[in-house]
């Protein structure tokens, strides 16, 4: 059975007991890319040998920990920069490197009455104390939404009520309970959770394009099920899964 853990190492799930036939990989994946994520492991699991487990967290998060020596076969992050990087620096097998989907920015509101009648409006309510964003530091889904802001003129005039997660997943959690009046997250936790919750989407044109790509690591270039992971997402079924939580993919 799949199994899911964050930075903080906290176990979703349970271990397989089906026989280790096959390897093993570590995946680790950007929080935002967790949803569909889960649904390729279950699929390569439940058609092969192999065993899948994710690490979700930030994208510079688990960039640091791959650099410090983290023991990941597989890197999926939310940005090209990462992955690029390990493999100029030797972290990333050459030749794995692979753009596997466009993520998507939404605004997004438990209050969907509110959320619905004023869309990207909802940004000048002076009534809205906190709207929560991923640290630009870590997450790529953070940039996006500063440019976002940039591009509408807000980002200064927002900073008293901006209130930041480590990672998309805490910036998503501080939306959903009302933590924050609103948020910038991925299209894709929206569709994955399907919660009572409103979105609204943010033009491409306003923040440069989330580029979620994929790299085997240096420890993995032998490693069956790391190549599994790493085909799977480029293939024909994988995308078809990727897009169903709301991602682009190259050529649309």
């Amino acid at each position: 059975m799949l199994r899911v853990t964050t930075l903080l190492l906290c176990t979703i799930g349970a271990i397989s007991t089906r026989p280790a036939l096959g390897d093993e990989a570590l995946v680790a994946v950007a929080a935002s890319f967790v949803p569909p994520m889960e649904a390729v492991a279950a699929a390569i699991e439940a058609q092969t040998n192999h065993t899948v487990t994710l690490v979700s967290g930030s994208t510079g998060g688990l960039y640091a920990q791959i650099v410090n020596g983290a023991p990941f076969d597989v890197f999926v992050a939310a940005d090209a920069a990462r992955p690029r990087l390990l493999e100029e620096n030797g972290h990333g097998v050459a030749g794995t490197r692979a753009t596997v989907a466009l993520g998507r920015l939404v605004l997004l509101s438990s209050d969907a009455a509110f959320l619905n009648a004023r869309g990207l409006d909802a940004l000048h309510d002076d009534s809205i104390r906190r709207i929560a964003i991923a640290n630009p530091r870590l997450a790529p889904y953070g940039v996006a939404a500063r440019q976002a802001l940039e591009a509408l003129g807000l980002w200064q005039a927002l900073q008293p009520r901006l209130v930041r997660g480590e990672s998309v997943a805490q910036t998503y959690a501080m939306t959903a309970t009302a933590n924050a009046e609103l948020g910038f997250v991925a299209l894709a936790q929206v569709l994955a959770h399907g919660a009572d919750v409103a979105y609204e989407q943010i033009p491409d044109e306003l923040y440069s394009p989330i580029r979620q790509d994929v790299i085997v690591l240096g420890r993995a270039r032998d490693n069956a099920a790391a190549l599994a992971v790493h085909d799977y997402l480029r293939s024909a079924r994988g995308r078809a899964i990727i897009e169903r939580f709301g991602y682009g993919i190259i050529g649309d």
